[in-house]
């Protein structure tokens, strides 16, 4: 349940960012360039500046894969006497939901320089060199290394360190979640931080602001912001659905098809640089398209089970050896947990409301996973795993 405390979003925002401040020897923001994390970024500036604690440290992971409108905010906030950045533009390893015989792309991959979406940045603040951090591996998952960075972070300036995220509980459940969650650690009663370690907390200042926030404080302290976000307003996307990150995600795929409209060359380069690129703008967009949403009709003649079998048969061997191997743990965890649920056999059914409470295994179940190319099984209620990333790292290396 959601209670006021008698201050509006900007207010308690400020206070949180004086609290932060107040408790913590060091700190950084999170900019990945998109509309939260520059008004985070623009208010730790505010802030800071009252107090007489500029430059505020930076982080920035660059995945090459971004539009040039982007870019060019970038470039304007790190040139800021205010800032002090950690521009990343190291080869790490991002999620390719678009493609069965790519599932991971490497940005910045020094292998696949003449087909980079640009030049790599010469801003003085570029951290390019793969030796440069002791924790980097080439091709390390961009999850590890904002972990790994803060750990690093910590251990160069020492004291207690904030890490700040502009995350907001209303874009999304899990995003939510993440503030909510009452068994996670926190510092002191501050619920909207979360402890990496005794020495590293992370923060999400506006947790609570809407997107009509956003563009509030925007508009009447006349921040820089992100003008790709006057470009979707015009191509008719709504204020709830513009969003930035690296294209090629399970969730950020529906977005693809924007870089055609909005910036052409930028598509042009996409589409040679990361396999599926066109298929997913084509198949992404819309409820019903194939990587879309849930809905789909099966082709005559076909169960769930026998059009999962054709879809697995269909695939490169080295992804349908992925899936198979998910979908007998799957089976084999239910024929040895279900009777103790009351369930006796894989279904092939379509009980949708038993199956969206996940009370029931069913082979659409499966279906659905295998159609929408969910790589990491969430549909089966399984996560993604240092191991598997590994594997496809090792094939990427032996097969480019």
């Amino acid at each position: 349940m959601k209670k006021s405390i008698g201050l509006n979003v900007f207010e308690a925002a400020t206070e949180r960012m004086n609290i932060i401040l107040d408790e913590f020897d060091h700190l950084f923001v999170s900019f990945s360039g998109g509309k939260d994390s520059a008004v985070l970024l623009n208010l730790a500036i505010e802030v800071a500046k009252a107090r007489n604690r500029l430059p505020i440290d930076v982080l920035i992971i660059d995945m090459e894969a971004q539009y040039q409108h982007t870019v060019e905010l970038i470039n304007h906030m790190v040139d800021r006497k205010e800032v002090n950045a950690y521009w990343i533009c190291l080869p790490l390893s991002l999620r390719n939901a678009i493609s069965q015989f790519q599932p991971k792309w490497i940005c910045w991959d020094p292998k696949e320089k003449d087909k980079w979406l640009r030049p790599m940045p010469q801003h003085g603040s570029v951290i390019s060199d793969i030796n440069y951090f002791n924790f980097f591996h080439f091709g390390m998952e961009f999850e590890d290394f904002v972990d790994e960075f803060s750990l690093w972070y910590q251990a160069k300036h020492g004291g207690k360190v904030a890490c700040l995220i502009g995350i907001r509980a209303d874009e999304s459940l899990n995003r939510y979640k993440t503030i909510k969650n009452r068994h996670k650690e926190k510092y002191k009663q501050y619920f909207w931080t979360t402890k990496v370690t005794s020495e590293v907390y992370k923060g999400y200042p506006i947790y609570d602001w809407k997107t009509e926030d956003v563009w509030a404080a925007n508009g009447k302290n006349h921040w820089s912001y992100n003008h790709i976000y006057d470009l979707m307003h015009k191509a008719g996307v709504p204020l709830s659905l513009q969003r930035l990150c690296q294209p090629f995600g399970d969730d950020q795929r529906k977005g693809l098809w924007l870089y055609q409209i909005l910036e052409p060359y930028t598509w042009e380069k996409l589409v040679q640089r990361v396999n599926g690129c066109n298929f997913g703008a084509r198949y992404s967009k819309d409820q019903g398209r194939i990587l879309g949403y849930y809905r789909f009709e099966l082709p005559a003649g076909h169960t769930y089970k026998s059009y999962s079998k054709f879809l697995l048969n269909s695939m490169p061997p080295h992804m349908a050896s992925h899936y198979r191997e998910r979908i007998f743990k799957f089976l084999l965890w239910w024929k040895n947990n279900g009777k103790a649920q009351g369930v006796w056999r894989i279904n092939d059914f379509e009980d949708k409301k038993l199956e969206a409470k996940q009370k029931v295994p069913s082979w659409r179940r499966i279906c659905r996973v295998l159609i929408k190319n969910d790589y990491w099984c969430r549909g089966l209620s399984f996560s993604p795993t240092k191991k598997i990333s590994k594997r496809h790292l090792e094939s990427y290396n032996k097969y480019l």
